[in-house]
């Protein structure tokens, strides 16, 4: 048995298959992949890893498995699991995840081939487990799969604790112990026991707090999209050598390099490593967004940022769109038992509707330039994409008392 010291669930004991893994290549590589992406660019704290996290995911399904009273190798199996559940993802997390999917056809779930090989694979068949049955835990499939993937799944208990703790916001405080206690199989399906209406919405609350002020914040979004286009350059340059296949197993350190000694990404590179980012050109609202920009595929979106910067007479590398998918809520679909009948929560709690609505109110697209350039793209921005104009044009909001709080924030 192992125990470290964790500085969001104190001392964690690692035993068994995990003590094994612990050391194996795959999972001491998530030491040097940031947890939140360039979210650091925001809240300077916010330098955690896939490590620690994979460590407290680990912690949390060895809690539930004691108060399911699961044991033996099916126990050992989740928590094999949980504690490889990120071993799939690429650098920066899941910043560039949609880039590296297009072309590969995997998301960093998707790990039944990394499992099967190298150390891992060794480790797992030498404690009686089967990779693949693992990796399908792992894509949230089968009954225990909810556990390390679902609605009320470890990940989303640990990720939320422990990205408000680096962050330093209050927002994504949620009572995990009391989650993982009150959880019960019902027919199958992972759910919340009776009574537990108020901390099935305690989790809803912390991710839609989280996601404006943390995920989704406007800088933070600026440098992702930002990040994408310099790794798809990267992609598409003959001198680089790089395929997704290989950006995929990339570390954060790796991408860095390669993106400072490519040619095609260099002007990115500066200005991610000297947080010199672009700024908001175009700021609309989900209402003045004409239908089907919101659904178009990557290649459309291309396409349009070649005609605003056709229009604007700009480099093409200086007019990122950022389309947001529309506003959904996951975690309105956490099942409860209520008076013995298990329901959705968004049937039984009058906070979905008015989490939705905000949702709603807070989605932006956005389009992206370097600070000089910000109003010409950003009229041709809204001329190309047939924004209603007004508040879309970040050069015509006014400070005021109308002013959203991350009018203030950069």
């Amino acid at each position: 048995m192992k125990t470290i010291k964790d500085s969001v669930h104190d001392h964690i004991q690692v035993d068994g298959v995990a003590r094994d893994l612990l050391d194996a290549p795959e999972l001491q590589r998530l030491r040097s992949i940031s947890q939140l992406g360039t979210v650091s660019l925001v809240y300077p704290s916010a330098n955690h890893t896939r490590f620690e996290h994979s460590l407290g995911v680990y912690h949390l399904a060895c809690e539930a498995l004691e108060h399911l009273a699961v044991d033996g190798r099916r126990a050992e199996r989740i928590r094999a699991a949980a504690i490889l559940h990120d071993v799939g993802h690429g650098p920066f997390s899941h910043n560039l995840e949609s880039l590296t999917h297009r072309r590969t056809g995997r998301y960093h779930d998707d790990v039944h081939g990394l499992l099967a090989d190298g150390v891992v694979g060794d480790v797992l068949r030498e404690h009686d487990l089967e990779p693949d049955r693992v990796a399908d835990l792992v894509a949230g499939e089968g009954r225990f799969g909810q556990l390390v993937s679902g609605e009320l799944d470890v990940d989303r208990m640990d990720y939320l604790v422990r990205d408000a703790h680096h962050t330093g916001v209050p927002y994504g405080t949620i009572d995990h112990g009391r989650l993982v206690r009150e959880l019960t199989f019902v027919d199958g399906e992972l759910v919340l026991d009776e009574g537990n209406v108020q901390t099935a919405e305690s989790l809803l609350v912390a991710r839609a707090l989280m996601n404006p002020t943390v995920y989704s914040h406007g800088v933070a979004r600026i440098s992702k999209a930002m990040l994408r286009r310099a790794g798809e350059r990267l992609l598409d340059s003959p001198d680089a050598d790089v395929d997704a296949e290989i950006l995929q197993r990339m570390d954060d350190h790796d991408l860095i390099a390669a993106l400072r000694s490519c040619a095609a990404t260099g002007e990115f590179s500066r200005r991610l490593d000297q947080r010199d980012l672009f700024k908001r050109a175009v700021w609309a609202e989900i209402d003045d967004v004409p239908g089907g920009i919101i659904e178009a595929d990557h290649g459309t979106i291309r396409e349009f940022e070649r005609e605003i910067a056709d229009r604007a007479d700009v480099d093409p590398a200086h007019a990122i769109l950022d389309v947001p998918s529309r506003p959904s809520m996951t975690e309105s679909t956490t099942r409860v038992m209520v008076n013995g009948d298990v329901r959705r929560l968004g049937q039984q709690s009058p906070l979905v509707e008015a989490l939705r609505a905000a949702q709603y109110s807070q989605w932006r697209l956005g389009v992206y330039s370097p600070p000089a350039l910000r109003d010409r793209v950003g009229r041709a921005a809204v001329e190309v994409l047939g924004l209603d104009i007004d508040g879309a044009l970040v050069s015509e909001v006014r400070d005021g008392l109308d002013t959203t709080l991350d009018e203030f924030v950069d």
